[in-house]
């Protein structure tokens, strides 16, 4: 495929974008760099963004992407959660400050990628007419993983994060999703930033 023919591709999916597409990209960019902040506002601003997205991924997809529109419903349950448990404190303390994981942390994140990443291939493979079942677990199962660690505030999530991001481009590109495509380009580049800023973070809480 030319550079041309790439871009006549991406021009005309822009044009064709919907209304949901372009809300839900702008609720999520909104919500990473709220993460990226360590602001609260990361969870209402990404509830917006994940419950459009799960309606594109079902709806509009041909064949529907559906472990990435399971997984955004996983996101609004996270981000329930998530924006519940940021809410907590005691005597003023946030009960998840930014942290490291610890080694059962890291070992539960990693059995929770590795199982997920099995059963939504297997589902994939079997009862879907889904034709990018390995991406589309890998995409699903590392995101799963990310949201559970963000949602205890570790550092952790960012790698995960930039895992799932490096998958979700091509992925999203091949499908035909341009404006999603360019947003998962924007979120690899937050996710980034926001390791290392929170790595910043970390290191005045730990002398406290």
């Amino acid at each position: 495929m030319s550079v041309q023919s790439i871009w006549q591709q991406f021009y005309q999916n822009v044009v064709e974008t919907k209304w949901q597409e372009w809300v839900s990209t702008l609720a999520q960019v909104l919500s990473v760099w709220y993460a990226k902040k360590n602001k609260i506002w990361v969870y209402p601003t990404g509830i917006i963004g994940v419950l459009l997205a799960a309606y594109v991924y079902y709806f509009m997809a041909s064949p529907p992407l559906y472990a990435d529109g399971l997984l955004n419903v996983y996101y609004f349950v996270m981000s329930v959660y998530g924006w519940y448990a940021w809410n907590q404190k005691s005597n003023h303390v946030h009960t998840y400050p930014i942290s490291w994981c610890n080694k059962k942390e890291i070992r539960m994140g990693i059995l929770l990628f590795i199982m997920g990443w099995l059963i939504l291939f297997i589902l994939l493979s079997k009862i879907t007419d889904s034709n990018t079942p390995i991406l589309d677990a890998l995409v699903s199962a590392s995101a799963v993983t990310s949201m559970w660690w963000m949602a205890k505030r570790k550092i952790e999530n960012w790698i995960a994060w930039i895992f799932s991001n490096l998958v979700a481009i091509p992925l999203n590109f091949y499908k035909g999703f341009m404006l999603f495509t360019l947003m998962y380009i924007l979120f690899l580049l937050l996710a980034v930033s926001g390791y290392q800023e929170w790595k910043k973070q970390i290191k005045p809480m730990q002398v406290k």
